[in-house]
């Protein structure tokens, strides 16, 4: 009984899911759960992005973020998968000074944004 209870809370909750996230991504404009664009400039590509963590540990690899612009970007080396390190104090080392978050990139790319 209790296994079938959990199966259906289950079930409403990714249906829900499944409204709400797509309800909420249009009202932001533009394409599903978009919030912004990071330019790659080694691609020469613009790609829309959104910030799942604004606040991650400072643990493991990132890449430096300037002004919505990164060397790196999907299918490159150095991309680690949208993970971020902007430079707040400006003394180009990653330190707790420092802010580090997730914004995945989605492809494909765009040369304009």
């Amino acid at each position: 009984m209790l296994r079938k209870s959990l199966s259906v809370l289950l079930v409403v909750g990714v249906a829900a899911l499944g409204f709400a996230v797509p309800a909420f991504a249009s009202a932001a404009g533009g394409r599903h759960g978009s919030l912004g664009e990071v330019y790659v400039s080694s691609q020469g590509l613009y790609y829309d992005t959104f910030v799942t963590v604004e606040a991650l540990p400072q643990h493991g690899p990132f890449e430096l973020l300037t002004n919505h612009v990164a060397e790196f970007g999907p299918g490159q080396q150095g991309y680690f998968g949208g993970r971020w390190w902007v430079d707040v104090n400006g003394n180009g080392i990653q330190d707790a000074g420092d802010q580090f978050l997730l914004c995945p990139l989605l492809g494909p790319g765009s040369p304009t944004p």
